[in-house]
């Protein structure tokens, strides 16, 4: 049974309040925040692309050739693989999604306790980059894999006919016929063997430019909040400035002058 589909996370409850709380503060992080959004909600149409793209192979697949046909049987193979590899995103990004809903939470809950400076370092609620970064591997790792996959295929193919044309040349030359220079581009078959690797790599080619973005969103939030965080260098600094200032403006006290002879 399909697992039924998430809704998109800029429609959760937490997000949408702590969006409602920056818009009424004019909160400066918030342009960044929402750019992580839309980015992994870009994340979520493209793996819906994919999922829609893959059952429609495989709903071609059972009316294409004969059950007991080697290729059917090696594209099925193909697609069962690639099902499997948006799978995995699948479950990652729903972790990413999870992750942020309650980095949300949190926010919320804070702002409601500390007022607007609470969401000064919004970023600190938010500690997703390493599985941006674990996804964006991944992608890459799969785009790699659709690659060879690819040149593979065109490669056989690219022999298949290279061997044909020689043959071909061979009855051409016994009726005194000049020999075939063209190469055939990749045929059909080939083609169709590579369907399944390029529409994956389509996909994820797209989804690493939204995971790339929303790494790059984060990092600006971080960057944001180490401007407004004074070091604690600066503050000692300015503690031990604040202190000689003040012993250059206190007025001075007149020690007591040692007591004259006739004094004693």
């Amino acid at each position: 049974m399909a697992k039924p589909k998430a809704a998109p996370i800029v429609e959760n409850e937490h997000v949408k309040e702590l969006l409602a709380i920056m818009r009424e503060n004019n909160a400066p992080t918030m342009r960044n925040l929402l750019a992580v959004l839309n980015q992994v909600g870009a994340m979520e149409r493209q793996l819906d692309a994919a999922v829609n793209e893959l059952a429609a192979m495989r709903r071609e697949l059972a009316e294409a050739w004969e059950q007991s046909h080697p290729v059917k049987t090696a594209l099925q193979n193909a697609v069962k693989t690639l099902e499997k590899n948006v799978a995995t995103l699948r479950e990652r990004l729903d972790e990413l999604k999870e992750n942020i809903i309650g980095g949300c939470k949190n926010a919320v809950a804070a702002f409601k306790e500390k007022g607007i400076s609470a969401l000064d370092n919004i970023a600190r609620f938010f500690k997703v980059k390493p599985l941006l970064e674990n996804m964006r591997d991944t992608l890459n790792d799969s785009i790699k894999h659709d690659d060879k996959a690819i040149a593979r295929i065109e490669a056989v193919s690219a022999e298949y006919h290279e061997a044909g044309r020689h043959v071909g040349n061979i009855g051409r030359a016994m009726m005194g016929k000049e020999a075939v220079q063209d190469v055939k581009p990749v045929g059909k078959l080939a083609k169709a063997l590579e369907a399944p690797f390029r529409a994956e790599r389509s996909c994820f080619v797209s989804m690493k430019k939204s995971v790339e973005a929303a790494i790059g969103s984060l990092t600006r939030l971080e960057e944001r909040a180490a401007e407004r965080k004074p070091s604690i260098k600066q503050a000692m600094q300015t503690f031990n400035e604040q202190i000689a200032q003040a012993k250059k403006d206190a007025p001075a006290v007149e020690r007591p002058r040692p007591a004259a002879a006739h004094d004693r």
